[in-house]
């Protein structure tokens, strides 16, 4: 399986500069998250996936992916409500 990589959009707080984005791939789930002088990547096994949160709004969803090994979990906001129904589904 190749990746698949799902962008925030830039209308969303957090997310006017520098776009948060979810990596899938079949080992892993990766937040990017980068700033002025630095980036952040959070990433969870896709064996220690908990579960799957989308929270759907009128035009962005938010998307919490936790893990069952007990880490801090993988949060994003600002996709569309495809992307999080995909991310789901691949999860």
């Amino acid at each position: 399986m190749t990746s698949e990589i799902f962008q925030a959009s830039r209308g969303t707080r957090g997310n006017h500069l520098f776009r948060t984005v979810i990596e899938v791939t079949d080992k892993a789930v990766v937040r990017h998250q980068r700033s002025w002088f630095s980036k952040d990547e959070i990433s969870i096994s896709i064996n220690k996936v908990a579960s799957v949160h989308i929270k759907t709004g009128i035009l962005w969803s938010d998307i919490l992916i936790e893990s069952s090994g007990g880490t801090d979990p993988v949060a994003s906001h600002g996709h569309s409500k495809a992307d999080a129904q995909r991310i789901r589904a691949i999860v």
